[in-house]
């Protein structure tokens, strides 16, 4: 495992941590270009032939669509533990999201005569991206398809790889009911990234693409940008356990391995000033990870020789330091006072305080959304939220007292950079008027 000493790390060293797995997805592009034009010139027939070449899979193109005897045969495979947990996360992730819900429309008087105001509606249509080459993930498709509806969006779509004999996860089937989403599409990678911003003969072109996948997923977005909203970046997982010598070894230990276990190009880092802390986990740690079965135990081997391992600091200011500029997907603050600790956060997709919110507990069950930036992108944007929905359109009124408030303003703002038109209108207006 990687053991990095903050203070005396080499800038090669510092730049991979902070650049973890970007590069990569920059390398990949070039590979998948030919996909994204394939799917756009040929539709359903390239959709076909890169799901049996990349999924292995047969479909013809009526099996593109989920039938409705899939939906029954979901509900006959789930086991009823796991739908009894699927429905309390469904529960709570609905609730949080329509607090989220902002007002529809409102107004504010800026000045006498002049109101101004937002009306914030649905976008029309969302694609919706389910992976899963490392597992199947109930739970993504909650966080997309509960806030998508909650907004209100008009057409949902869903697309996700097939398995083994062309069969959608029962459990991701069975979520995407509860939320209210039907339309469910057997489409992969790149591919199906291609499918909704284009259109096929059987996927429908979409506004606006959100979900998390592989390199490959987020490759296509990248050359998708401008086509289709490409939402968040959510590539591979990351995590960093920030943790101070109040920090049970055990708890820090176990928790480093929750998003290592994701995958061979994920982060996990832990964070601390505390030596012995560090000691501590380095001899627990190898126990932990042989009891994984595989391919787990091989991925949290190469996550800590990897994009992972331990960031050694001087102080928990200087680990929240390092957090900020590494701007995490996950944070956890195992820290003796974490709400003072959070008041030094700037960057992070969330923040999960002390010893009982694991990031486990969040991905799944507590409410807010588990979809979040990822590569350093939590320094600007945010959580997938019921807002990733929708969008705000401007409202503005003024009366004639507030026009004549204003007009001598404008004109002399509008000649000043040279839009006569723009003057021209205020000046009619003004003639007359009187």
């Amino acid at each position: 495992m990687r053991v990095y000493e903050l203070a005396s790390m080499s800038g090669e060293e510092k730049a991979r941590l902070l650049r973890r797995a970007e590069s990569r997805i920059e390398e990949l592009i070039p590979q998948v270009q030919p996909v994204v034009e394939k799917v756009r010139d040929e539709g359903d027939r390239a959709l076909i032939e890169y799901t049996r070449e990349f999924d292995g899979v047969e479909l013809e193109a009526e099996d593109i669509r989920v039938r409705e005897s899939d939906f029954k045969l979901a509900y006959d495979l789930i086991e009823p533990r796991v739908l009894k947990a699927i429905t309390i996360s469904y529960k709570n992730v609905r609730e949080y999201h329509q607090k989220l819900m902002p007002v529809e429309t409102w107004y504010t008087r800026v000045a006498p005569g002049i109101t101004a105001g937002e009306k914030t509606t649905p976008i029309s249509s969302a694609g919706l991206y389910v992976p899963r080459g490392k597992g199947t993930f109930p739970s993504v498709t909650l966080m997309l398809g509960v806030p998508a509806v909650v907004a209100g969006v008009g057409s949902i779509i869903i697309c996700t790889p097939p398995g083994p004999g062309g069969q959608v996860d029962a459990a991701s089937l069975v979520a995407a009911d509860m939320c209210g989403v039907r339309n469910i599409y057997r489409a992969s990678g790149a591919q199906a990234m291609a499918a909704m911003a284009y259109g096929t003969e059987t996927i429908p072109r979409v506004q606006k693409i959100v979900g998390p996948g592989s390199g490959y997923v987020t490759a296509a977005k990248r050359l998708l940008y401008g086509r289709v909203d490409v939402g968040l970046p959510a590539g591979p997982s990351e995590a960093i356990i920030l943790a101070d010598e109040s920090t049970s070894p055990g708890i820090a230990a176990a928790d480093l391995l929750i998003e290592a276990e994701h995958g061979p190009d994920s982060s996990a880092l832990l964070v601390t000033h505390s030596r012995e802390l560090v000691r501590q986990v380095k001899e627990i740690l190898p126990a932990l990870i042989e009891e994984l079965p595989q391919p787990r135990r091989d991925y949290c081997h190469q996550v800590l020789n990897g994009y992972g391992g331990i960031v050694i600091t001087d102080s928990v200011e200087e680990s929240t330091r390092f957090a900020n500029q590494f701007a995490p997907e996950h944070l956890e603050l195992l820290v003796r006072e974490p709400f003072e600790t959070l008041d030094l956060i700037e960057n992070a997709g969330e923040v999960l305080l002390g010893p009982y919110t694991p990031i486990s507990l969040s991905n799944y069950s507590m409410g807010p959304n588990a979809i979040l930036p990822t590569g350093g992108f939590a320094r600007s944007y945010s959580a997938v939220s019921v807002m990733d929905f929708l969008k705000r359109t401007t409202i503005a009124r003024a009366d004639a007292e507030g026009f004549s408030r204003l007009k001598k303003a404008v004109v002399t703002l509008a000649e000043y950079e040279g839009f006569p038109a723009h003057a021209r209108a205020i000046k009619e207006r003004d003639k007359e008027g009187g």
